[in-house]
Order: structure tokens, then sequence, then C-alpha cells
């Protein structure tokens, strides 16, 4: 059995396979968004005052924010 030599890289890649997208390639100008975890309990609060303050809806209104913040940073 013949011994192979592997190189420093020893990822290997097959030929043709998409290659890993950076967020700063998908829109040049701007990273990926994440809205501070203070901001987003903030929002989520403000929703659950609106919403009736239901009790355990803590996630929904969690990721509701964080959706909410996204989108409002996202230009028209």
């Amino acid at each position: 059995m013949k011994n192979k030599i592997f190189l420093n890289n020893q990822r290997q890649i097959p030929a043709g396979a998409p290659q890993p997208i950076s967020p700063r390639a998908l829109n040049g100008n701007e990273t990926a968004y994440s809205p501070s975890p203070d901001l987003v309990a903030r929002r989520a609060y403000s929703i659950y005052v609106n919403e009736g303050s239901r009790d355990g809806h803590e996630v929904q209104h969690w990721l509701q924010a964080e959706a909410d913040l996204i989108a409002e940073r996202q230009p028209t």
C-alpha cells in the first residue's frame, strides 16, 4: 500500500463544490447586523405588553423582536 502525502491544508474540497460566501461578499458595504441583547430585550418587553402581558411566550416575543429590529435595519 502506498503512503499518501498530505499538504498542510488537509481540508479537501471536491472540484465544482460551492465555496462558502462571507457576509461581506453578500452585501459589499455592510456586514451582517445583529442587534444587541439589551435592545432586543426592550423590544420584546414592548411586544409582551402590547399583546396583553400574556405569560409563556417569552421566546416568541424575543424572536419577533430580533426579526423586527433586523428588518428595520434592511434598506428598502
